[in-house]
């Protein structure tokens, strides 16, 4: 039998477990070189899943198990076959059955489906099924993206501490994690409000950085940013004296990223050169964007003064 209690009689049952900051303990502080193993990131997804879904974050896409009858959520019935559609991998759920045999790609392609399909549930119209203490059922679920902030947050702490370290990006996708200085870099607001430019500039920072990114990959992201200099080239003209101008397109169309000729320097170590290339041409687009508009500002105010 289905016995369901409104919220409002049953308020001495937290529906959210209570926020719990997280820090780094003793060890962890001492020794900032300590890095988590596959295994063990293996297990603690499969922590902060039985988590979330406890707290009923996966009702809305993925359904309730009910003591009553499972209750399906907006994928349907067939999650096992819904996940295979998605993720092109077979054997991969029940998640609780096949995590211990994932291997690497499997972990991260099921951490960006979780990604994508979880949701804060909201107390407004929940009830709680006291029958065999199966739980909360919500039938409401907050739609500004709680949720996904909510895992990424809980997620990256492990992701950050595992193999060169990564993160959960708020796009969802796997990122390589990057040093603190040029982080701070890649996360700084595009200062312009050319569609096409900030459009560019995102596209190519997600491509470089993302989980399993290729040379082709990180070649391309590095001409996308040269493009931007391309269209960007009446106004840098403006603010940059014309051997800077020369210099910024130099790298990019004779160390083989933008041509292909006789004349290209390609033997260099690329694994290494392509994130010095991206990361300079990267600042110097911010630097240049700041110096464009410090300059637009700087006539408007002439003009305005007139």
């Amino acid at each position: 039998m289905l016995w369901l209690l409104p919220v409002s009689s049953t308020k001495s049952i937290a529906i959210h477990s209570i926020t719990i900051v997280a820090r780094k303990y003793y060890s962890l502080r001492k020794d900032h070189s300590q890095k988590i193993s596959l295994d063990s990131l293996k297990e603690i997804v499969f922590s902060i899943w039985q988590d979330f879904s406890t707290r009923g974050y996966f009702q809305e896409f993925l359904g309730t198990n009910c003591t009553d009858g499972d209750i399906p959520g907006k994928v349907g019935t067939n999650i096992e076959g819904y996940v295979l559609r998605r993720l092109r991998r077979a054997n991969v759920w029940p998640f609780s059955e096949k995590y211990k045999g994932y291997s690497e790609d499997d972990l991260f392609d099921i951490i960006e489906f979780f990604f994508d399909h979880i949701s804060l549930p909201l107390e407004q119209g929940a009830t709680y099924h006291n029958w065999n203490s199966c739980g909360w059922h919500y039938t409401r679920f907050d739609d500004l993206g709680l949720g996904p902030i909510e895992f990424a947050q809980e997620i990256n702490q492990f992701l950050n501490d595992y193999g060169d370290g990564f993160e959960l990006s708020t796009k969802g996708e796997i990122l390589t994690l990057l040093p603190s200085h040029l982080r701070n870099i890649s996360e700084s607001p595009v200062p312009t409000g050319d569609v096409t430019v900030r459009e560019k500039m995102e596209h190519a920072a997600n491509k470089f950085r993302k989980y399993g990114s290729t040379i082709s990959d990180r070649e391309d992201a590095i001409r996308a940013l040269a493009d931007c200099f391309e269209h960007l080239k009446p106004k840098i003209e403006k603010v940059l004296n014309s051997k800077d101008e020369s210099d910024l397109f130099n790298i990019a169309n004779n160390f083989g990223i933008r041509h292909a000729n006789k004349q290209q320097k390609t033997n260099y170590d690329k694994t290494v050169w392509l994130s010095w290339m991206f990361y300079f041409y990267y600042a110097t687009l911010l630097a240049c964007l700041h110096l464009i508009k410090k300059n637009e500002n700087r006539i408007k105010y002439q003009k305005d003064d007139e």
